[in-house]
This record gives structure tokens, C-alpha cells and sequence, in this order.
């Protein structure tokens, strides 16, 4: 029923599978079979990570099965409702019901109401309380899930960080209760949750229960089943060089973002950037043995035919001996230079730490382009520039954050304007001409003369340009700020959408006459619903229910956004945006993830904010004396670097002149036995 529809609709090539790296996996009633979703198209689906290392690692496993399944474009739903089609995998276009879970990753709140509308089409009820013994187990991962309260109705369970071992635990736990179903046994869809509760870092909402005040604040989540936990914690996954996946990634047939070889090099982040929920929830550092890159960039490069290569992690410079991989990367590649090799302005990464690089060397060139997608600015060091610069050129970008350096050290990213403007000025020494810059707005404590510090830094770094080329330009993007769950900030009151437009504003106002300097922004009315999911609870359901209800999908593509639909929902539900997004929190007021843990003392958290409120920065901690946030010791596992030598570089303590910075740096005591 699928194919006749297919070419009826706008690029039938994101349904057709088949890709390099695919599998078709063989169905059993032994076997768990997941369909690993991604709730957006497959152009931004396919690229994730997350997805396709769990695609692997079940389809390894002799008692599970795994394909995969992306949001289908509005001209084909349209089309699937109209002719009775349901969701169904690209892999071997099978419909979702004959799977056993249906799987989200989930990393932008904008897509839940995809999540709900697939759900749906999978022939599920959209609400978990509604399903049937024989309907789909609906669950998720991600960053986002680090409140999962807004769709908790929606999810039979949850999993909590690293995915690598949990979804083969979960598959042993599921495997017994399937083949109990499938012969018959009396066993119910609670047997299930309640061995799903037993796997460490997963949570099942439909075992807990919120509990409110007179005034309809909550006061708790408690779990109401014994099998619950009372507190829920993430998984870490201690040794990343155990797992070198994917090992096939997957090669698409049509055009997506990211179309390249990515090999993560490590995961976690110590810089301690309070904005930064990845940075803080990734922790501890665990980096992936250097040979084992090199390796997994050599075979992978080989078996894709791919020139660029992109390490990644949240902060790739920091990874250890990062100049000795990316060079053995780039010369393998080396070849003699044609004539004219050129200036490509490579694809535009979405960064939120870095800088994507590559250039071409004065006498030899590579095949092979490097990017490094997450780089901060003070650890852009010339012997980094000087390996990359032998490649080709794929753009740059630096992400300061903060307009001033006062800004900078309440969010904690200690990178001094010498540190950006000593980056870029090697840069363009080298030969890039254009620099992409990104920052925040909205932040805490910010003033008007932080906001327009961003239009002084975005005019010096075009002067310094103008040293080196006669035309440089740069792109300023800034972004809205949104508090997150377990970082410094969940306690902060959101600008409102009208305060995020005036800074936009100013800052339009200010660069209006600047020659060489774009700026760009994120629509702050998107930024609003964003701040409303991040910290909502579970009265959100109902207004998700209700925006897809009303045809809001895809509301991460601006075309499709529609604020209204989300204000028409929250009255309809009694809720304000000024109650959910807009308002501090209160030290002692109960949060809608408190009884989920990512490893993280919230003393520590609330410190951090303090020590915010201050401008009191804090050193990297993988280089410097223990902070007690709670990653390392609460799981028993130390930093895992590959080197005992600090990267070269850096205000933050870790380069080699700190003093030069006027940096405050807060110390604290160490705990006897902290790690």
C-alpha cells in the first residue's frame, strides 16, 4: 500500500531505505523488535548518533530486532490517513504494529507533537493509560527526557543517559514477557512496566503519581508501585572504548545534514558552562582511546567513501591529543594540490560550544576534510590550525556566548575577548575569510551593555580580518536563552518574548550601518514554547495533545511554527506562560524531575547558581581540584582521559599564562574521597 503513494509525494527517496550500512533484520517471536524512531524527517534523523548506535548494538543481540522509522513529511501523512497506511519502517517498510517497542530520540522539545501525531499513526492510542496488552511499549530517550513530565502521558517508559547497555537490558527484560503473551500466558501490559521499572535508569511514569498543594503547585512525584524506584538514575556507560560504534554508519541515498563520516571521541564536558545541560548531564569525561579514532576514522572513511570526517563531542579540543589524530588524519589523505583549490564555505553547524574547520595547505592538500563541530575558542591553538589548514576548508565557527566578559563569567565560559580575538586572528592568517559567531541572549543578569558588547566583538573581529583579506565578513547568530533541567540555571525566570525581541532589536539597530557583519536570530516566539516545555509538568500533555490536535506538527521548521496554537492550547488549559516559563523558582519549591537524577547534587546546582549571581567562576575540574557535583563519586567512576597532559590552550586554568585573564575563580574545599 506504501509504494503506489510514493511517488505522489515530495522526496520519496527519505522512505525507500536501502542505504549503505542498512540491515534487514529477521523477525521472530523470540525476538524484542524495536522500531527506533526520530521524530522530524529523515534529512535530520538519519545523522543522529544516538539512533543508529542502538540500531546496531540490538541488532547484535540474538534476542532483539531493530529498524528504523522517521517522521513522514505532511504531503505523505496526509496520504498514509487518507489511504489507511500506517507508520512504517524504511528498513523493510513493515508497519509499526508488528513491532513490539516503538522507540523516540528525543533532543528538541518543538517535536513532541510529532511524537504524539507518529504515535498515532503507528495505530497506538496516543495516551499510554489507553493502551492494550497487544499495542506498542512507546518509549524514549535523549536530552530531553531529562524532563520527561510534559509527555509522560504519552511514553510507557523512559530511559535515562547512555543507551548502549540499557536497551539490551530492557530487551532482556521485555523477551521473557513476550514470549509469555505470544503463548498465551496470563500476563498483563503492567507485568511489562513493572519489569521495566526494574532496569536501572529507566523510568515508568504510569508507576509514579505527582503530588500538588492546595494551589495546584506540585509538591512532589512519588512512585505508587513498589516496583518504582524513588529516585530513577541516568546510566553511564564507565568505558566508551568498549563500544566503537556504529560501526556502520549509515550512508543515505539523498541529501541530509551532517553527510559525513562522525566519530564520537569522547562524552562529557568539566568546562562547566552554566547554560550548557549536555555539558552538565554528560558528565563524567570519558574519552575513547586515541587509537581507537583512528581507527574507527580509518575503516569508516574506507567503507563510506566519505571525504570529511567530523570528531565529536562537546568540547573536541579538549579531547587528548587531539592535534596527533587530526594530523594522521589529514595526512592520510594528502595528495599533491590542483592549481586552483578554492574556498568552500562548508556546511553551517548547529555548535554550541565550537568551531567546524578545515582549510588547504600552501603545498600539499588532503582528500580528507576534518571538522570539529564543538570547539571552544581558548583551545583553538595554532597547532590545531596548522594540522587542520593542510585539509580542505569546510567553515568556522566560534561560539563566545556571552557579549561581555562579565556575561562570561556569570554563565562560566571563561574565554576572554583575547581568546576570540587570538583565535580568529590565526584563522584568518591561515585563510578563512569568514567567521561565524554565536551567542546567547536572555541570560541571567544580562543588561543592555552586554547585549550590545556582542555587536563590539562581531565589528573587532572584522577589523582584524581586514588585516588579513580585504573583504572578511562575519555572521553573528544569536539565540534565545532557555533554562534547562540540571544545570545552574533551572531556577531562572525566562526573558519574556517581548524582552528577547528588544535585545534582538538593539542588536539589529546597532550592526544596521556594518559593513562585513550579518546577524541572524532565532524566532523568540519559538523560543518561548521551547521555555515552556523544558520545565513544564504534566498538565503539558493536554496542550500537546491539543496542538497536534489542531495541526500543529513540524513546529521546529518556521514554516510550520505557529505560537498561537500553543497560546490558544494553554488557555484552553488554564496555564499561562508567565507560571511556566517566565517565573523563578524558588530554592525550596519542588521540580518536575526531582525524582529523576543525572548525578548531580542539587546543593551543588544551587551553589552554582549563587556563584552565578556573583560572577564567581569556576575552573575546569578534569584539570583542578573536585567541586563534589556529584558525577563522579555517586557512580564510582573517575574523568576517563586518554592523557595525563592538559590541552594546550585556555583562561579557564588549563593554558599556559591564566593570570594574564582577570578572571575570579572560585575554590571550594575537597571532600575526603571525592573523585
Amino acid at each position: 500500500m506504501l509504494e503506489p503513494i510514493l511517488p505522489l509525494v515530495s522526496k520519496p527517496a527519505r522512505y525507500i531505505g536501502g542505504e549503505d550500512g542498512a540491515q534487514v533484520p529477521e523477525h521472530g517471536p523470540g525476538r524484542v523488535a524495536w522500531l527506533l524512531a526520530y521524530p522530524d524527517t529523515y534529512e535530520i534523523g538519519l545523522p543522529n548518533q544516538g539512533l543508529q548506535i542502538l540500531y546496531e548494538i540490538l541488532n547484535e543481540r540474538p534476542d532483539a530486532v531493530a529498524e528504523r522509522t522517521y517522521a513522514p513529511w505532511t504531503d505523505l501523512e496526509e496520504r498514509m490517513r487518507a489511504e489507511g497506511v500506517p507508520l512504517f519502517s524504511v528498513d523493510t517498510h513493515r508497519p509499526a504494529a508488528d513491532f513490539d517497542v516503538l522507540a523516540f530520540n528525543l533532543s528538541a522539545e518543538l517535536t513532541y507533537t510529532n511524537l504524539v501525531g507518529m504515535i498515532d499513526l503507528a495505530g497506538a492510542p496516543v495516551r499510554a493509560a489507553d493502551r492494550a496488552i497487544d499495542d506498542l511499549l512507546v518509549g524514549a530517550g535523549g536530552h530531553c527526557t531529562y524532563n520527561p513530565e510534559p509527555i509522560a502521558a504519552f511514553l510507557d517508559f523512559v530511559v535515562l543517559g547512555d543507551g548502549e547497555e540499557v536497551a539490551g537490558e530492557i530487551s532482556a527484560a521485555l523477551a521473557g514477557w513476550k514470549a509469555a503473551r505470544v503463548a498465551g500466558d496470563p500476563v498483563t501490559r503492567h507485568d511489562a512496566l513493572t519489569a521495566l521499572a526494574g532496569v536501572t535508569g529507566v523510568y515508568v511514569p504510569a508507576l509514579y503519581q505527582p503530588v500538588t498543594d492546595a494551589e495546584g503547585r506540585l509538591v512532589a512525584t512519588r512512585p505508587i508501585d513498589p516496583a518504582a524506584p524513588e529516585l530513577v538514575e541516568k546510566r553511564t556507560v564507565a568505558d566508551l572504548g568498549q563500544w566503537p560504534y556504529p560501526r556502520q554508519q549509515l550512508v543515505p541515498l539523498t541529501e541530509v545534514v551532517h553527510d559525513r563520516l562522525n566519530v564520537e571521541v569522547f562524552r562529557g564536558c568539566t568546562r562547566g558552562c552554566r547554560f550548557c545541560q549536555a555539558g552538565m548531564i554528560t558528565r563524567p569525561v570519558r574519552e575513547r582511546p586515541a587509537e581507537q579514532v583512528r581507527t574507527m576514522v580509518a575503516e569508516g572513511l574506507r567503507r563510506t567513501g566519505y571525504d570529511e570526517v567530523a570528531l565529536t563531542s562537546l568540547s573536541t579540543a579538549d579531547f587528548s591529543g587531539v592535534e596527533d589524530v587530526v594530523g594522521a588524519i589529514v595526512r592520510s589523505g594528502e595528495r599533491p594540490a590542483p592549481a586552483d583549490e578554492g574556498e568552500g564555505q562548508g556546511p553551517g553547524s548547529s555548535l554550541d560550544c565550537g568551531a567546524g574547520l578545515g582549510g588547504p595547505g600552501a603545498g600539499l592538500a588532503s582528500d580528507i576534510s576534518v571538522s570539529l563541530p564543538s570547539l571552544r575558542v581558548d583551545a583553538f591553538t595554532v597547532g590545531i590550525a596548522a594540522e587542520i589548514q593542510r585539509a580542505r576548508r569546510t567553515g568556522l565557527t566560534f561560539a563566545p556566548e556571552g557579549g561581555t566578559w562579565r556575561m562570561r563569567q556569570v554563565i562560566n565560559k571563561l574565554i576572554s575577548d583575547d581568546d576570540l580575538y587570538g583565535a580568529v586572528e590565526s584563522a584568518y592568517s591561515q585563510g578563512w575569510r569568514r567567521m561565524k559567531l554565536y551567542f546567547l541572549v536572555g541570560l541571567p543578569t544580562e543588561t543592555d551593555e552586554d547585549t550590545l558588547g556582542i555587536a563590539t566583538l562581531a565589528r573587532n573581529v572584522v577589523e582584524i580580518g581586514r588585516r588579513h583579506h580585504k573583504n572578511p565578513s562575519v555572521t553573528v547568530s544569536v539565540g534565545g536563552f532557555v533554562p534547562k533541567p540540571f544545570t545552574p540555571f533551572q531556577w531562572f525566570g525566562q526573558n519574556t518574548r517581548q524582552e528577547l525581541e528588544r535585545k534582538v532589536g538593539l542588536l539589529r539597530d546597532a550592526l544596521r550601518r556594518d559593513r562585513g557583519v550579518q546577524l541572524k536570530w532565532h524566532d523568540p516566539r519559538a523560543t518561548t514554547v521551547e521555555g515552556i516545555m523544558s520545565r513544564g509538568d504534566r498538565r503539558l500533555a493536554a496542550v500537546i495533545e491539543d496542538v497536534w490536535r489542531h495541526g500543529g506538527t513540524f513546529q521546529e521548521w518556521s514554516e510550520h511554527f505557529d505560537l498561537q496554537l500553543w497560546l490558544d492550547a494553554l488557555e484552553r488549559q488554564g496555564l499561562t506562560v508567565e507560571e511556566l516559563a517566565y517565573r523563578h523558582r524558588t530554592e525550596d519549591e519542588a521540580l518536575p524531575w526531582d525524582h529523576l537524577s543525572a548525578g548531580l547534587h542539587k546543593d551543588f546546582l544551587w551553589q552554582d547558581w549563587r556563584d552565578a549571581l556573583a560572577e564567581v567562576g569556576l575552573e575546569d575540574c578534569r584539570w583542578t581540584p573536585c567541586y563534589d557535583c556529584g558525577a563522579c563519586t555517586g557512580y564510582g567512576i573517575e574523568h576517563v582521559v586518554a592523557s595525563a597532559v592538559p590541552p594546550a590552550g585556555g583562561s579557564q586554568g588549563t593554558g599556559p599564562s591564566p593570570a594574564a585573564v582577570p578572571v575570579a575563580l572560585g575554590r571550594r574545599p575537597v571532600p575526603a574521597g571525592a573523585g
